[in-house]
């Protein structure tokens, strides 16, 4: 998955930037106020995508199932 893909599909789920780290993004459910880092890598594997999904308590994306 491309990582501008899936900062879409965060923020489109009420996912908020938090701030930049050294080489991640940190990014905030605005409901359940989960917080995980997001690699700023071009791709993005699958599982991990699916880890950050979790971490924040979201649906994941249909293209992952």
């Amino acid at each position: 998955m491309k990582l501008k893909d899936l900062i879409k599909y965060l923020e489109a789920s009420h996912c908020l930037f938090v701030r930049e780290g050294g080489s991640h993004t940190i990014y905030k459910h605005s409901l359940s106020g989960k917080m995980t880092s997001v690699p700023r890598h071009r791709e993005i594997k699958k599982n991990l995508a699916k880890k950050i999904c979790d971490d924040l308590g979201i649906e994941r994306p249909k293209n992952l199932e």
